[in-house]
């Protein structure tokens, strides 16, 4: 029930459904990235120079990449940088870690760089999708049957 309100509140804050769904990509996107922890600072500065940016979508975004999800993302960003890449001999999944090799790193940090892309973009349909139609729901007319004269 609070991601239901929270997203409610995002969705009743005083911006477009196009804002909404892109500051909700945005934050997926910062989140599906390897930003260390500073997916917050990031967030904060934008929050603070973006006016148009909604702060209740970005920090859905951290709801929904939450640390168990984020290493299931690393781990099918060194699959799909081995895929795109070709394999690094010897390697698998748990030899992941920034003091891995250079090959293993370039193949995390691309195929990380891609999900991201992609998830941010399905992020933004999909908030897109959601608020356009808690708007449309919200906010029809109801049909009323005409009075008989």
């Amino acid at each position: 029930m609070r991601v239901q309100s929270g997203i409610q509140r995002a969705i009743a804050e005083d911006h477009t459904p196009h804002e909404i769904a892109l500051s909700f990509a945005f934050g997926v996107l910062v989140t599906a990235l390897p930003t260390a922890g500073t997916a917050f600072v990031i967030f904060a500065l934008v929050a603070y120079f973006v006016d148009r940016a909604s702060k209740l979508a970005l920090v859905a975004s951290l709801v929904v990449f939450n640390p168990p999800v984020k290493w299931a993302v690393y781990g099918a960003s060194f699959w799909l940088g081995s895929f795109l890449l070709g394999p690094v001999p010897g390697a698998s999944v748990s030899d992941v870690s920034l003091d891995a090799g250079f090959n293993i790193v370039l193949r995390q940090l691309l195929g990380n760089s891609v999900l991201a892309i992609v998830l941010a973009a399905l992020g933004y349909v999909v908030a897109l999708s959601l608020v356009q139609l808690h708007h449309r729901r919200e906010f029809t007319v109801p049909d009323v049957a005409p009075a008989d004269d």
